[in-house]
This record gives structure tokens, C-alpha cells and sequence, in this order.
């Protein structure tokens, strides 16, 4: 079936469109920048030549009109992150996005109309393991804010019985992210200077398990649905561990209390307004680093007929790409680093 996507010059877009070319799909692709798109979609492994590209903003009601014209199924991957010191108005791009997107979707009778949400929207969370059914957070985080607005009005689409799938992954992992941020900003930041050891975790899933996913949820008149796909649940400690385990190089740790990490976040958000400089720790990335619990994915994989692919494969992919492109230094990837004479 042809189907839109939005945020194909993005991570998860990108791999997106790869899985449905692999499913046989037909994928459009809403894009501003055709060039980038194009980059990002080679370097996912997508052809951009059996893809049709059609230049627009997803903010642009009109432009994503015209691109949802003749299409049987959308999936909304796009949005704007801004968890380690990135973005504008989230608010506005995410919220507006998702109404021109989602909205517009099911306005014009697709079945079904894929929405790519966030755990964040049930941090900090109630009970010690998030599920679908848990209340939806009140953040203090722009991103945060911006994440559960656009939530309540897909949620209030499916009350109306929309066909929408909500899915809420964790943190995005793997290779060929076009531009560095969340997960994959934070472990260059952790390898480089100094990783910091909260309380508190981080769901693994990996790019192309979720892409995988999002491919496999486009069946048609199955009606409203909420799935996790948050990933394997790692202490702070327990991804130190692995990134040492993986590249066999002892970065520097540091232990610090979950209310002195927050209160570090806010200060480097002060410190930024004067001076900017790159370090990817924000209040909204400690919010989740110390907030965060493991999530209940398995009514989604049952559903789906997935298991995810282990989370040491997923690291290794991701820190050896990162030495590849030039994100991370050799040495911090030590025995995932390229030869000596590819760098």
C-alpha cells in the first residue's frame, strides 16, 4: 500500500522507510529538504529512487494535504526532540505537526494512521513498571509538555474510534542517525567526558526493531491500539558496564544523587543562555535519566510477532558507527573502533 511518513530524513524515519520498502509498501515521503532526505534514506539502506518524495512542512496544513492525497496508511515520525538542548518551540512543532499529520489522516479515511509518541509521556511515571494504561505525566520539560499535548489530541481521536496506533518507544538506538541527539548524543557525551551514574535507567530500542515495528503495525481495521516498545531496561551502571564490556576501554564515571543531576541540567541550561557549548546534559535529559522505569512491551511484541534483538547487538552497532562517522574518538570505542587506516 502507498503510505506517508513524516520525518524521513530523521532516525527513525529513514529506517522507517527501508522496512516498508522491505515489506513491499510504497512509501511517500513529506520532506522539506529532498537532498537530506535522500542521504539520510541511502544511509539507512533505502532506496530513494523507489520513494516518493514530496517537498513540504509538516506544519503546512495544505502541503501535508497534498501529500496524503492517494495514500492508505500514514505513519507521524516526525517531530521535534530537543531533550539535549536542540529545538524551537516544541509546542507548537510537535503539537501542530500531529494535528496537521495525524488529523488530516483520518480526516480522509486512512486505516491506519500510525503515531510515533515517547515513554515521556508517563515520566516521571506512578508505578514501577509503565504500561499503556498508566496516567499520562505532568511534565515540567518543554519536550515533555509538547510530547503529551500532541498525546491528548490523538488520544481524543481515538476515543472517537479513530484507527490510530500509538506507539511509545524508548531510547532510539543504533546507526546512521543523520543528526545526533537523545540516546546517541548522550552516550558520545558520557564516553567523551565523563559518564555520570544517577538512579534511574534508560530503555534500549534499537532503530531498526522499531522501524521494523511501525512497518509491521500498518494492518488495516484493527481500530485504535497503544503499544510500548520502551526497549531493554538498563541501569546507568549497567550500560557503563556494557559500553566498557563492548569496547574494552574504561571511561571515567561519576556517581551523583538524581536531584544533583536535575539540579546540574538546569544549571547547564542557565549556563548555555550566556555560552553555548557541547555537552548533551539538559534539565530534560536528567528528568529522564533519573525518572525513567522499565516499560511493559510485551502485549506489543505478542501482538506484532517480534522479539527484539539483543541489546549488546544494538550498542555495538550504534558505538561503532560512531567512531565510523567520525562522532567518537577511536580510542573511546576501542575495540569497535575502524582500523587504524580507515580513520
Amino acid at each position: 500500500m502507498r503510505v506517508l511518513v513524516t520525518g524521513a530524513s530523521g532516525f527513525v524515519g529513514s529506517h522507517t522507510v527501508a522496512a516498508l520498502l522491505e515489506a513491499g509498501h510504497t512509501p511517500r515521503a513529506l520532506v522539506r529538504d529532498p537532498a537530506k532526505a535522500t542521504r539520510a534514506l541511502e544511509a539507512a539502506g533505502a532506496d530513494p529512487a523507489r520513494v516518493e518524495l514530496v517537498t513540504g512542512d509538516m506544519l503546512d496544513e495544505t502541503a501535508v494535504g497534498r501529500a496524503l492525497e492517494g495514500c492508505r496508511a500514514a505513519i507521524h515520525a516526525a517531530a521535534a526532540v530537543g531533550v539535549t538542548g536542540r529545538g524551537g518551540d516544541l509546542v507548537e512543532v510537535n503539537l501542530g505537526g500531529t494535528r496537521n499529520v495525524v488529523g488530516g489522516a483520518v480526516e480522509r479515511g486512512l486505516d491506519p494512521v500510525v503515531h510515533v509518541s515517547t515513554v515521556a509521556v508517563f515520566v516521571p511515571p506512578r508505578d514501577p513498571v509503565i504500561t499503556v494504561d498508566g496516567p499520562l505525566a505532568s511534565p515540567r520539560t518543554a519536550y515533555g509538555r509538547s510530547k503529551v499535548a500532541a498525546e491528548r489530541y490523538v488520544r481524543r481521536l481515538q476515543d472517537q474510534g479513530a484507527p490510530v496506533t500509538v506507539v511509545y518507544p524508548g531510547g532510539v538506538c543504533g546507526p546512521h542517525q543523520p543528526v545526533l541527539d537523545s540516546l546517541m548524543e548522550g552516550l558520545v557525551g558520557a564516553l567523551r567526558l565523563v559518564w555520570p551514574l544517577p538512579p534511574g535507567g534508560v530503555g534500549v530500542i534499537d532503530v531498526r526493531d522499531l522501524a521494523e515495528a511501525l512497518a509491521r503495525a500498518l494492518v488495516p481495521g484493527r481500530g485504535p491500539r497503544r503499544w510500548l516498545l520502551g526497549g531493554h531496561y538498563l541501569t546507568w551502571r549497567q550500560c557503563s558496564d556494557l559500553c566498557r564490556e563492548l569496547t574494552g576501554v574504561r571511561h571515567r564515571r561519576l556517581p551523583v544523587p538524581g536531584g544533583a543531576l536535575r539540579a546540574a541540567g538546569t544549571l547547564l541550561d542557565a549556563l548555555r543562555r550566556v555560552r553555548p557549548f557541547d555537552y548533551p546534559l539538559t534539565r530534560d535529559a536528567a528528568e529522564f535519566m533519573t525518572r525513567l522505569v522499565p516499560t511493559d512491551d510485551r502485549p506489543a511484541l505478542e501482538e506484532l510477532g517480534m522479539k527484539l534483538r539483543p541489546v549488546e547487538q544494538t550498542l555495538s552497532d550504534a558505538l561503532r558507527w560512531l567512531a565510523e562517522a567520525g562522532h567518537l574518538d577511536p580510542r573511546k570505542a576501542g575495540r569497535l573502533a575502524p582500523p587504524a587506516e580507515e580513520h
